[in-house]
């Protein structure tokens, strides 16, 4: 069996470029707003760039981790260590630097959660083909077994039928007496059909 092929919308493929750009373009903005070699600005998101990967850490541990929220805080704290080199570099080089480092990551991680995806998708497919071919082959069975009784019921027709001939050609003949059948222990033929066969 061949394995499927997933196709994925356009946008979701461009997802992680154009959440990295997003942000890119957000820095830049804030830096033509004041945010440029602005300490307190700088100190500002680190600290919530700080907190948001705390949360993260935090989100990740124990039994009770969960996967999305600590994936989003870790995302969080990225983008906000991306928007506060953007926003306090005087220059283009070092923004666009961690713009192509932080969506070559990002692609990394969107294809590992591809991957899962596919694996999935090719799992379901193959439960579903095992439960159609178990489903064919029950329908196979239950229709060989109709086949045979419809088969044995023609069968038994056709054996009654000629039983019914023969009795009747049989007491059709000359010298015929169904009393002395029955003395000598065979059953009793019925006399019903036996004088209708001799009628004919």
């Amino acid at each position: 069996m061949s394995p499927p092929t997933l196709t994925r919308h356009p946008l979701a493929t461009a997802a992680p470029a154009i959440a990295t750009s997003t942000v890119l373009i957000l820095g830049r903005i804030w830096n033509a707003n004041g945010a440029q070699h602005s300490v307190g600005d700088a100190a500002l998101v680190t600290v919530l760039a700080t907190a948001a990967g705390a949360a993260g850490v935090v989100a990740s541990m124990g039994w009770a981790g969960d996967k999305v929220i600590a994936g989003t805080a870790f995302a969080t704290s990225g983008a906000l260590a991306l928007a506060g080199v953007a926003g306090y570099a005087d220059g283009i080089s070092l923004p666009l630097l961690l713009w192509a480092l932080a969506t070559a990551i990002a692609y990394g991680i969107a294809a590992r959660h591809w991957r899962t995806d596919r694996r999935e998708a090719i799992a379901h497919d193959r439960r579903t083909a095992l439960r159609r071919e178990e489903h064919a082959h029950l329908e196979r069975v239950e229709a060989l077994r109709a086949g045979a009784q419809i088969e044995v019921a023609r069968e038994g027709a056709a054996y009654a039928e000629a039983l019914a001939a023969a009795l009747t050609a049989r007491a059709a003949l000359p010298g015929f007496d169904p009393a002395a059948l029955t003395r000598a222990g065979l059953p009793e033929l019925p006399t019903i059909e036996i004088t209708k066969g001799s009628a004919a």
